[in-house]
């Protein structure tokens, strides 16, 4: 078994706020010894000059889209409900070569800003297959990047989703938008199921989760189907809950009750369970999330992007709730940095309250974007920290770098000051993926190729999908603001 030796670094303690200098002994995916410098070594373990460098835990992005990243500056004045219609415009008529080439991308950007794992939501239309998860996992195992792979499933497009949207298109519009209606639930749960007997990759590298994709897109017996299949194989279960005001208003209009409180009521809820945004969970929901041990992945980008509010992660620790950190799709948060959405984790809070009490730490932060989204992501106790026992996933920064001049709290600076780009080197169970800023594992003149060509192919093949959302999208951009502006219980903007 391969060992390696990190030596010269400073390893970073995040609730200390310290980095000091240490060795890491590494036995092939997995750390083994962090001690002084000079540690002892095996005579044949291999040696990595760390000098100069912090070494930090590698982030883990609680929450993408393997399909945004070729979709990315695709729009501008977007509401999640102008997204959701812009769908079958930015996001169809894809191959499986371009499923993966999407995931691919995504997962060179993550990697080259200090990402080495990701919880991953792609689409798939009408319903996931075998073959195109099997294409997404691919794209992360090429680049070397962990992933979990959880397809967005729903029975119920987002115009039958809508309660009134429908009625309010004239009969052509609606007629057009029967084509968007996705499989029965039965063939989602069939196509996930092949996937997981037919699995041909490293599992601890990618493995598959499932993702109703928001709960009123989906029946009720399809949130069961859902559930009872992550229960049987182990897997997690991501849906977005919450993420708009809009979401929550039509929540209590088809439930009575919030989307979370009837997700519980389904017995979807548990440590497994992953709630994407949550800008609009109420205390109750929070306190139900916590009990249960669930996740919340923040986006705090995406969330202001979109226009759909400030989530309060200080109440959401308070509760319990986990918290990690996502950086959402590249078609609606524009890049996968997650350095970027630490920091706006951060200062999100703050522009919440001027209640200095109620503010997220960089502590908060920074352990949201390691140890939170670790768990979130079903590597607990396995990965966002560099301890013995965990995976050796370690990201290498340039001490001379801007950023780093001088160090003065490596916690705060991590969270407030690094942006990527004194990134240098990047481990990934114990192999360099990033060496000198450049990735190991990928040819970066074929990766542009190959997107420029797919871009090409994607702009002509969804022309007609352009077209038609430029006719939906005045009856959806006046229909939807009209359900945002009601009043609501948990209205904590008013």
């Amino acid at each position: 078994m391969q060992t390696t030796i990190v030596r010269g670094g400073r390893v970073l303690d995040i609730r200390a706020h310290r980095a000091d200098p240490a060795d890491i002994l590494i036995t092939g995916d997995t750390i083994t010894e962090i001690g002084p410098p000079g540690l002892a070594a095996p005579a044949d373990a291999t040696p990595i000059d760390a000098n100069g460098t912090l070494l930090q835990p590698g982030l883990i992005n609680a929450h993408t889209h393997a399909h945004g990243n070729l979709a990315k500056g695709m729009g501008d004045l977007w509401t999640l409900e102008l997204l959701l219609t812009a769908g079958p415009w930015i996001s169809g008529g894809r191959t499986q070569a371009e499923r993966q080439l999407s995931a691919k991308i995504g997962a060179v950007e993550m990697v080259l800003k200090g990402c080495t794992g990701a919880y991953d939501l792609p689409l798939e239309f009408p319903a996931p297959t075998a073959e195109g998860l099997e294409a997404i996992g691919r794209g992360y195992a090429e680049v070397g990047v962990r992933a979990v792979v959880a397809p967005m499933v729903a029975d119920r497009s987002f115009f039958e989703a809508i309660p009134g949207l429908l009625e309010a298109m004239p009969p052509d519009l609606q007629k057009a938008v029967e084509a968007l209606r996705p499989a029965p639930w039965e063939a989602s749960i069939a196509g996930v199921r092949a996937a997981l007997k037919g699995w041909t990759l490293d599992r601890e590298r990618v493995r598959l989760a499932i993702a109703p994709t928001i709960p009123h897109h989906c029946s009720d017996a399809f949130i069961r189907a859902c559930a009872d299949l992550a229960k049987e194989h182990g897997l997690g279960l991501h849906s977005h809950v919450a993420e708009s005001k809009v979401q929550a208003m039509v929540g209590m209009q088809r439930y009575g009750m919030t989307p979370t409180a009837h997700l519980d009521a389904l017995g979807a809820l548990g440590p497994h369970f992953t709630v994407a945004h949550g800008v609009w969970l109420d205390d109750d929901d929070m306190r139900r999330l916590g009990d249960h041990g669930a996740s919340v992945a923040h986006n705090p980008g995406s969330n202001m992007r979109l226009g759909n509010g400030l989530a309060d992660m200080h109440n959401m620790l308070r509760r319990r709730v986990n918290v990690g950190v996502g950086t959402d799709g590249a078609n609606c948060s524009d890049n996968q940095n997650v350095y970027e959405a630490m920091r706006l984790a951060s200062l999100v809070s703050k522009g919440r309250s001027p209640d200095v009490e109620r503010w997220v730490t960089t502590t908060d932060a920074a352990l949201a974007a390691t140890e939170g989204s670790a768990r979130a992501l079903g590597y607990d106790g396995r990965l966002g920290r560099l301890a013995p026992g965990y995976l050796a996933d370690i990201v290498f920064l340039d001490l001379t770098h801007p950023n780093w001049l001088p160090v003065n709290d490596p916690t705060n600076q991590l969270v407030h000051t690094e942006d990527g780009s004194a990134v240098s080197d990047v481990m990934i169970g114990g192999r360099l993926v990033v060496k000198d800023r450049r990735v190991t594992t990928v040819d970066m003149a074929a990766l542009q190729r190959d997107a420029e060509a797919a871009r090409r192919r994607l702009a002509e093949v969804n022309a007609p999908g352009k077209a038609l959302y430029e006719r939906l999208a005045p009856v959806v951009g006046r229909y939807c603001p009209g359900l945002a502006h009601m009043p609501y219980h948990i209205d904590r903007y008013v």
